[in-house]
This record gives C-alpha cells, sequence and structure tokens, in this order.
C-alpha cells in the first residue's frame, strides 16, 4: 500500500493505494471478486506476458474485450508493458482493421469465445492473443510466453491512445500520458469525494474514457470498489445495487432514461436507492427536466459533468450538496482552467456566448502525427473544445451547443440544445433532438425530431414550441419518430437524424 505522503503518477502506482484484502473488483455475473492484491498481481503477471511476447514501451496493444475482469487487467498491463488501444468489441471487420492499422497495432487481445470480426480484421497481418478468465478469476494470456519482464512506465509514457469520434472528419488519435489519467481520476475522487467505502456501479464500456477513467480509474484510486456486470441490463439494475450497496455510477443520459422510464410507476423510492448518495450525469447533454425527474424518483442528487477524451475525461462537474446544483449546467471547472473565447481569439466577458477552451494538466499537449489538428485546436495555450457556451458569475459553464451544429437562420445563430430542453418539458415528449434544414429564403429552417412517451400529434407540438420561443427558434417541422440514432457512448448523432428526416427514411 502507497504511504499517504506519495501521491500516484502511473496506473500502476494507482494501485498500490488501498490495503491489500480490500475488495477493487465484484463481477456479479459470476460472483467472483478481487482483491487489490490480487489485481496488482494480475495485472504486473499480463504485463510480463506482454513483454515476453515481445510487446515493448510505447507499442500499442488493440484491446477487442466485452467488460469485464480481462478488460480491465489487460487494460492497465498494456498501459505498463505497452499502451493500451481500447477498440468496441462491437465493430466489424472493415472498422477494425482501419483502427488497429491507423495505430500500428503491436498485436490484437480478444477474449477466448467471439472477438471473430476482429480475428478477421487481424487475419495473419497482426499477431493475436486471448484474454482467458479462470473460475478463480485469474486472468491469463494464451498462449504464454516465455517469461518477460514488462519494467515499470514513467508518468510522461503514453499509457492509452484513443480515438475521437469523427463526426465531423477521419477520426484523431489521443495519446493521453499516465499523468494524464492519473490527474483526472484525482479530479474525480476530489470532487465528488470519493473515499474507501465507495462502491460505484461500472455501466459504461470500458473502450471509452468515460467508464475507464470515472468509474474505475478514479473509483480505484480512491480505494473503492468496482462492481462490473457484463452489460449493462436495466432488469438488473436494482438488484446489483442492493446486493453490493452501490453508492453512486456515472452513465450517458440514455441510461438514466431508461432507468427512469423503469422507475415512473413506482410509488416509493425505487432500486434499493437507500445506499446511493448521488448520481453522476456525463458525455452528453443532460436535459434539466429530466435531472428533476430522477432527482424525484431516486431521492439523490444528479449531477452533470463535463468531459471529453482529449483532457483524460472530466472538465466540469456540478458539486455535491452544500454546494450549488445548477440544472442545465455542467457546474465549474475541476482541476482546469475553462475559459470563453470569441471569434479574434479574445476571452469573452461573464455572460458573453463564445467557444470553451480550457487547459491544465489532464490535457493532451498535441494530438498524434496531426499537425493541422493541432493547428486548430491549440492557440495561445488554450485547447479549443469546438463547444459553445457562457461562463456565469458563479464560474459555472453553460453549454449552449457544439459551434459545427449551430443553425443560422438568415444570420441568427441559434443553438438546437435550447431547443431539444424545451421539447423535452412537453409531458408526451421522451427524446428530442433539433437540427438545420435548408430553406430557399432564410438558408437554414429549424427543425426537429422527437420519441413520444405518450400520443401527441405534431400540431400539439408546434403549438407547445410557439408558446416558449421566440419566432426564429420556432421549428417549422417535427418529425416523430421510434428511436434516436446515437454513438455507443451515447452522443447524439444530429446530422444522422437531419440526413434520415430530410431524405424521408424513418
Amino acid at each position: 500500500m502507497m504511504n499517504k505522503a506519495q501521491s500516484p503518477t502511473t496506473l500502476l502506482e494507482l494501485l498500490n493505494t488501498a490495503p491489500d484484502d480490500k475488495l477493487a473488483i465484484v463481477l456479479p455475473d459470476s460472483g467472483l471478486s478481487v482483491t487489490y492484491q490480487a489485481l496488482r498481481l494480475q495485472v504486473a503477471a499480463v504485463a510480463d506476458a506482454f513483454a515476453g511476447h515481445g510487446i515493448s514501451r510505447g507499442e500499442r496493444i488493440a484491446l477487442a474485450l466485452p467488460n469485464g475482469l480481462p478488460a480491465i487487467v489487460c487494460f492497465l498491463a498494456a498501459s505498463s508493458a505497452g499502451t493500451a488501444a481500447p477498440l468496441n468489441p462491437a465493430y466489424q471487420a472493415t472498422e477494425f482493421r482501419f483502427y488497429m492499422d491507423d495505430i500500428a497495432a503491436r498485436t490484437l487481445i480478444i477474449p477466448r469465445q467471439g472477438g471473430e470480426d476482429a480475428r478477421r480484421a487481424a487475419a495473419e497481418r497482426i499477431p493475436i492473443l486471448t484474454a482467458d478468465m479462470d473460475a478463480q478469476g485469474t486472468v491469463t494470456i494464451e498462449p504464454r510466453s516465455p517469461g518477460g519482464a514488462a519494467g515499470s512506465p514513467g508518468a510522461e509514457d503514453v499509457a492509452l491512445v484513443l480515438h475521437t469520434s469523427g463526426s465531423t472528419g477521419r477520426p484523431k488519435r489521443v495519446p493521453l500520458k499516465h499523468r494524464h489519467l492519473v490527474v483526472s481520476a484525482r479530479n474525480i475522487v476530489e470532487t465528488y469525494r470519493l473515499g474507501p467505502e465507495d462502491v460505484t456501479l461500472c455501466v459504461m464500456p470500458l473502450f471509452h474514457v468515460h467508464g475507464l477513467v470515472a468509474s474505475v480509474l478514479a473509483t480505484l484510486l480512491s480505494g473503492g470498489t468496482v462492481v462490473v456486470p457484463s452489460r449493462f441490463n436495466p432488469r438488473s439494475f436494482r438488484r446489483l445495487v442492493q446486493d453490493h450497496r452501490v453508492t453512486w455510477y456515472s452513465a450517458v443520459p440514455t441510461i438514466h432514461q431508461i432507468l427512469l422510464a423503469r422507475a415512473v410507476n413506482v410509488s416509493q423510492r425505487p432500486y434499493g436507492a437507500e445506499t446511493l448518495r448521488f448520481i453522476r450525469s456525463c458525455s452528453a447533454p443532460f436535459s434539466p427536466e429530466t435531472m428533476r425527474q430522477m432527482e424525484d424518483r431516486f431521492g439523490v442528487p444528479v449531477l452533470e459533468a463535463y468531459g471529453m477524451t482529449e483532457a483524460a475525461h472530466q472538465m466540469a462537474s456540478n458539486p455535491l450538496p452544500p454546494g450549488a446544483r445548477k440544472p442545465g449546467s455542467v457546474g465549474p471547472g475541476t482541476g482546469l482552467h475553462i475559459s470563453i473565447m470569441d471569434d479574434e481569439g479574445q476571452p469573452c466577458p461573464t455572460g458573453q456566448i463564445g467557444e470553451v477552451v480550457i487547459r491544465g494538466p489532464s490535457v493532451i499537449e498535441s494530438y498524434e502525427n496531426n499537425p493541422e489538428a493541432d493547428a486548430g485546436a491549440f492557440v495561445q495555450g488554450w485547447f479549443r473544445t469546438g463547444d459553445q457556451g457562457l461562463l456565469d458569475s458563479d464560474g459555472y459553464l453553460w453549454l449552449t451547443g457544439r459551434l459545427k451544429e449551430l443553425i443560422n437562420r438568415g444570420g441568427e445563430k441559434i443553438s438546437p440544445h435550447e431547443i431539444d430542453n424545451v421539447l423535452q418539458t412537453h409531458p408526451a415528449v421522451a427524446e428530442a433532438v433539433c437540427f438545420g434544414v435548408p430553406h430557399p429564403t432564410w438558408g437554414e429552417a429549424v427543425a426537429a425530431a422527437v420519441v413520444l412517451r405518450a400520443p401527441a400529434h405534431e400540431a400539439d407540438l408546434l403549438s407547445f414550441c410557439r408558446a416558449r420561443l421566440a419566432e426564429f427558434k420556432r421549428p417549422t417541422k417535427i418529425y416523430i419518430v421510434d428511436t434516436i440514432p446515437r454513438t455507443v457512448t451515447g452522443k447524439l448523432q444530429r446530422r444522422a437524424m437531419a440526413d434520415a428526416c430530410t431524405k424521408g427514411a424513418i
């Protein structure tokens, strides 16, 4: 166990912050659990196995593993022996091929069963290793290597490489160093006052920075326990919270909405929520109305946070009580500086809308081998997030949309996020997404798509908007759809929804 005077600077050191016999990982699907000592030993053994297969510092180890102990052990071991590159196990073979080629993967790790698309993508081009877990909860790598010594990484070594979503172009590689990840995990621990008594339920995928940093790394740094089901299942949520005395969980709004939908007919505090002390929402905008309903049903504060891959996840968050929670905002900065910049690169005064820019020890210094992207993303020591927003007099950040998603109606710049929120206050609307459509006079007009929870007509929804929005912001057309497309991490795909609506593909 690490001395309290010491502070971890690498993911390997992060595992030394709890007593040997403290539970680190609980696997509810198999009934197994792993202590911090067992986790440290397994990570060291798998890291040495990678080294035995000839992998050295900085070489990329692609991981195509479902949530579970093998994913966590292999991620930590890969970040120690080389550089971890988690990939979505649901990718098709062509997607695996692109991402593995783009990172120059040295090897691919797949589960003993499944992973066929990843296997086909690797074919004979990239060596394949299998991650297996025995009945005692010990993870091994097959085939066994003759043995090696991975050594210890440094704070400046790249631990993790991830791709941006690529929604506006070719995905960019984000190299996250050990210190970026440790700093971000520490910010989360301090924001939510996490400690050894805390238990988190990991419902986010472990190929994304949200699940890796918020659910796993922050909890391990605090000496707490992570409960890791193989997948999110709303039907088992209540049992898991009760059985493991879960104190918090972090998720995207889609998951919160699913849980809320199951709770609407429950007259008492649902899902054994008496052990929860807060709920965290991140990675996509969370409507104030949904937040209010969540707090009513679960009886605990719901804290919206703001994160992105380039900052190793968390950048801002609403605080725990007695701090002020401001629905609709993502709170003040957590461990980094946030500012608002105008079109000329000058700081905006309080309350003025501009581009959100950040700087701090968790923020990357550059993309990987992409000077063109760097030139557009870094200015005067600040990283440009591409998000539009403002800071209020208390330093709370209010996001108003993505700059590239703003609707330009005759010179009026309209935030689709604002209209999303208005529509989601209608009692019949479960989800809403607004977008711009071509208009012969105004250049763009406002349209929206909604998923209903109760019967409603387009005319009713248009009338609802007329009573609550200025004329230039009102949707001229509202499509009623069954689902709204999202990325695997819950981000709205506005352009995909707009294309489907305007091309009659719904």
